[in-house]
């Protein structure tokens, strides 16, 4: 019998901490799509993506290129001249490679011109959304866009447009 009086309390418990709790939702994915600011930063990252992606092309077919020429003019090369040619076709395969690596490794420079270009718009975002957390009472709000376990969901707790509102682009 105390068992079961226990087991009745702690899930009394348990539903009184959880209606306490207030729960939101918004949509990344929306709210940034009608940021104007966001839209010009992603074009710019795609531009400047796209340019350098044609640099390293360039150099990787240059590297090509000399490889086809060393196999066409093997046989009329000496040992030291296709040693020669060797060496310049793998320094220019590494030139691509760093090339890649400098543009777009884990620490490159469109990772930073991204941290640059996006940072400041997701900081307003994330304050525009801790201002409706804190006004309304929410302990939690959950990104719908990224959260791919939330399988059905209220609109009336979606609170995107309200964020829009609080970074000044009302819908």
């Amino acid at each position: 019998m105390k068992k079961i009086f226990f087991t009745f309390v702690l899930l009394l418990a348990g539903f009184a901490v959880a209606s306490a709790q207030k729960f939101a939702l918004v949509d990344m994915d929306y709210i940034l799509s009608n940021v104007p600011a966001y839209e010009m930063a992603n074009e710019q990252l795609n531009q400047i993506s796209q340019r350098w992606q044609k640099e390293v092309e360039a150099v990787a077919k240059e590297a090509e290129t000399m490889y086809k020429n060393y196999q066409n003019e093997m046989v009329f090369l000496t040992d030291e001249q296709k040693k020669k040619k060797e060496e310049e076709i793998v320094a220019k395969e590494k030139q691509a490679a760093e090339l890649r690596q400098k543009y777009f490794g884990p620490d490159g420079e469109l990772y930073k011109k991204r941290q640059s270009l996006m940072k400041p718009i997701q900081d307003d975002v994330y304050n525009a959304v801790k201002k409706v957390s804190e006004e309304r009472g929410y302990q939690c709000i959950f990104d719908r866009a990224s959260a791919g376990d939330i399988i059905f969901a209220s609109p009336r707790i979606d609170v995107s447009n309200e964020v829009l509102e609080k970074l000044g682009y009302s819908k």
